[in-house]
């Protein structure tokens, strides 16, 4: 995440907090009945092309009062197997195997102070912030004690975390005055395709005083898209058409070598 620089330009820092005055003008009016939170985020398409190489969103809002602010980002739900591998006869192979339900297939968390020090374990529990909090759903896992399911929960989310799609650290939200905040919402490479939940939390004295949900898609577009759908829907025909260009530039290859 992309901190604020402390030594910013006034005339810059103006500038991009101008949509946040703005939205702190409308939503806070003088003598109406202000909304605890209010947040958004600047874009609610990420599109990844050919040469996509990550994509940052920023998130914004204000709030009434004082309070923490905690954001969730949430990609969508997959069922996944976590196998463990063995020595056995000096060979690697998989012996046992767990597997999970409605995983997130990206999952990040940003706020404003250490979890910690925003609220105890269970209203993290309630709501599944942080990766200790996250809920990963065991399937047909009667037999398995509590040990080995927490096992092969680290090892789903240590995968996770070394292909970059779950978060290693918490993100900072950062608070421009008493009401208006922002943070950077960082999106790799190989970020899941699908649409995703972004949850906002204001947290007061340990507890949710409003929250607020916000969808966001990340969805393939121009030739990779549709080379993509193509080999979704007509998986068969796709095949075919890969081994015919292989074998096609592979004679292509030899013609030029012997030439050569």
């Amino acid at each position: 995440m992309t901190a604020v620089p402390a030594c910013r330009p006034f005339g810059a820092l103006a500038a991009a907090a101008l949509p946040l005055v703005a939205m702190a003008c409308l939503l806070f009016p003088a003598g109406s009945r202000a909304q605890e939170l209010v947040a958004d985020i600047s874009d609610h398409l990420i599109a990844i092309s050919t040469d996509f190489t990550g994509a940052e969103v920023v998130l914004f809002g204000a709030v009434d009062g004082a309070g923490d602010v905690v954001i969730v980002v949430r990609g969508p739900s997959q069922d996944l197997v976590v196998r463990r591998k063995e020595r056995t006869a000096g060979i690697w192979v998989n012996r046992t195997s767990m597997s999970f339900a409605d995983v997130p297939s990206f999952y990040s968390v940003a706020a404003s102070r250490p979890l910690a020090a925003v609220a105890d374990d269970r209203l993290l529990e309630r709501h599944g912030i942080g990766l200790r909090h996250l809920r990963l759903t065991p399937v047909d896992a009667e037999d398995a004690t509590a040990t080995e399911v927490a096992t092969f929960r680290r090892a789903l989310i240590r995968a996770k975390q070394l292909e970059g799609t779950y978060a290693t650290d918490v993100g900072e939200v950062s608070f421009l005055g008493d009401r208006l905040f922002r943070t950077r919402l960082t999106f790799p490479a190989n970020v899941p395709t699908g649409q995703y939940i972004v949850s906002v939390y204001l947290i007061r004295d340990g507890a949710v005083v409003s929250a607020q949900t916000t969808p966001l898609v990340v969805s393939k577009i121009g030739l990779g898209a549709d080379i993509f759908t193509y080999a979704q829907r007509q998986s068969a025909a796709y095949g075919v058409l890969a081994i015919l260009i292989a074998v096609a530039a592979g004679w292509l290859g030899s013609l030029l070598f012997r030439r050569s």
